[in-house]
């Protein structure tokens, strides 16, 4: 089927199978890209470069330009929400980024949620600036990270641990963490709405750290607060589509689809699309998810690959994209070989 909104990342996401698929990679906006670096460099720090429409604008575009990928995503960075709500937020060179540690949920209230999603606004305005140069035919993409995985930065204070804290907080301490990431989502359901407000077609929810979860958390962590985070947003009118990306969730991915209201779900790397297909209703949009190291290997195993993932989705509403995001070292060409082969047809 052919795109009936001009948008064929909006078409597949209203439940049409579209061929070939829309395409769009996560972290298409970064180091890969020489024109990424030369803007980065422009910046005083990573914050900076977030809080600088111009900059950040101009690394959304970047890769639409370069690549003429079917949607556009906000650069910004999932932990610009704690920032906002009072925490001390910073990224240090080779430690990522480190966040001021909670001890109880109260220390998430030191500013109010919608005044948490105003002092954003130069989020918005990269939002707009991005909406106005896009062509007809490029969605833009607004996200957030979701209220489990942005806590359990706020808990463990950064993200490379093994995040065993957070875990005992949810074992330990369920009624502190459910406080905690209710306070998260309902800040992040004011951001979010400003993106739409701002211009997003689509907005994308990251819970990036959601794998390895015991069934039982998964449903208290992932399900109850991102089904939370849907209805809020639903209930604040806002009426994009939404794509959950519930990375590692394995089994647990038909449960999150029922449960949470997304519209779309962002499959990984290890998803395997017998059980994706045998699983999801067959009209359920999904989005994924070649492996971004064989992107940069490259060769014969990626074509061979990428064939297997449009067939395998063939008759499906599919995005084609990463299981996780573009790293620094993939070659260009090896980017512009998996279009040329989704692209012709």
């Amino acid at each position: 089927m052919t795109a009936t909104s001009g948008k064929k990342f909006l078409d597949v996401l209203s439940g049409q199978a579209v061929s070939p698929p829309p395409v769009w990679m996560m972290r298409q906006a970064g180091r890969h890209l020489p024109e990424y670096l030369e803007t980065r460099s422009r910046a005083r720090d990573f914050l900076d470069f977030c809080y600088t429409p111009s900059l950040a604008a101009e690394a959304t575009l970047q890769p639409v330009r370069r690549y003429g990928m079917d949607a556009a995503i906000l650069f910004a960075d999932i932990l610009l929400i704690l920032d906002a709500m009072g925490l001390g937020v910073t990224f240090e060179k080779g430690e990522g980024p480190l966040v001021e540690v909670i001890n109880t949920p109260s220390d998430l209230q030191r500013v109010k949620p919608q005044a948490a999603a105003d002092k954003l606004s130069p989020v918005y305005e990269t939002v707009s600036r991005v909406k106005a140069e896009l062509p007809p035919s490029c969605a833009l993409i607004g996200f957030a990270g979701s209220p489990w995985t942005v806590t359990l930065y706020a808990v463990e204070g950064r993200g490379k641990t093994d995040k065993s804290m957070a875990w005992r907080w949810a074992h330990g301490r369920p009624d502190d963490l459910a406080a905690a990431m209710d306070l998260v989502g309902e800040a992040t359901a004011h951001y979010l709405a400003r993106q739409v407000e701002a211009g997003a077609d689509a907005l994308m929810l990251f819970d990036s750290w959601a794998e390895g979860l015991p069934d039982n958390i998964f449903e208290e962590v992932i399900i109850a607060p991102t089904r939370k985070l849907v209805a809020r947003l639903r209930g604040m009118g806002v009426t994009v589509p939404i794509i959950g990306f519930p990375r590692g969730a394995g089994v647990m991915v038909p449960d999150y689809v029922a449960a949470t209201g997304v519209t779309g779900v962002g499959l990984d790397t290890a998803a395997l699309p017998k059980f994706i297909n045998s699983t999801l209703p067959p009209n359920f949009p999904v989005q994924g998810h070649l492996d971004p190291l064989l992107l940069i290997e490259g060769g014969a195993r990626l074509d061979a690959r990428v064939d297997q993932l449009l067939d395998a989705y063939r008759g499906r509403p599919h995005i084609f994209n990463l299981g996780h995001g573009v790293r620094p070292e993939t070659p260009i060409a090896n980017v512009e070989r998996v279009l040329a082969r989704i692209r012709k047809g």
